[in-house]
């Protein structure tokens, strides 16, 4: 079992462009969903996938375990997937020595763009690069499983 402890961001500039080590492209879609648990299948870049769950309702941190799965399989459960696929390409970025991964969302979520910091330290305000917006850390409108069902945030839009 790992612990995710992680804050999110909206992003409020694109000066993090210039700074991308990785991009991955990302389907993600969940199979089951209730209060502080979710069951997620996501395949990355067309070739490997993993089934995700997590447990827990704290804004930072969360229990998580996952397991790669055969590609084939994944593809064959997006026939079982709640409410929307979602599509999103993550950029890995680091500033600080710290990772951040940048979700550009796509499809019916496209326009909406989400930082995450996952680190076990607090990290202070004025280590935090410029292109950060406001924080979402916890606002459960931003988790995926809720993406997956609704639409862009009002905040985000």
């Amino acid at each position: 079992m790992g612990k995710e402890v992680e804050r999110k961001f909206l992003v409020s500039s694109t000066a993090w462009r210039d700074l991308v080590e990785a991009d991955i492209r990302i389907l993600q879609f969940y199979l089951a969903m209730a209060p502080g648990r979710t069951v997620r299948i996501r395949i990355r870049d067309g070739a490997s996938a993993k089934l995700t769950l997590k447990f827990g309702s704290s804004a930072r941190e969360r229990d998580e375990f996952e397991y790669p799965i055969p590609l084939a399989e994944a593809v064959e459960m997006l026939d079982f997937a709640i409410g929307r696929v979602i599509e999103k390409t993550r950029h890995h970025v680091r500033d600080r020595g710290y990772l951040y991964e940048i979700d550009v969302f796509g499809g019916a979520l496209a326009g909406l763009v989400v930082a995450e910091l996952e680190t076990p330290e607090d990290v202070p305000d004025e280590m935090l690069p410029d292109w950060l917006g406001h924080e979402v850390t916890g606002d459960q409108k931003f988790y995926n499983a809720s993406l997956a069902l609704g639409g862009i945030p009002e905040i985000a839009a």
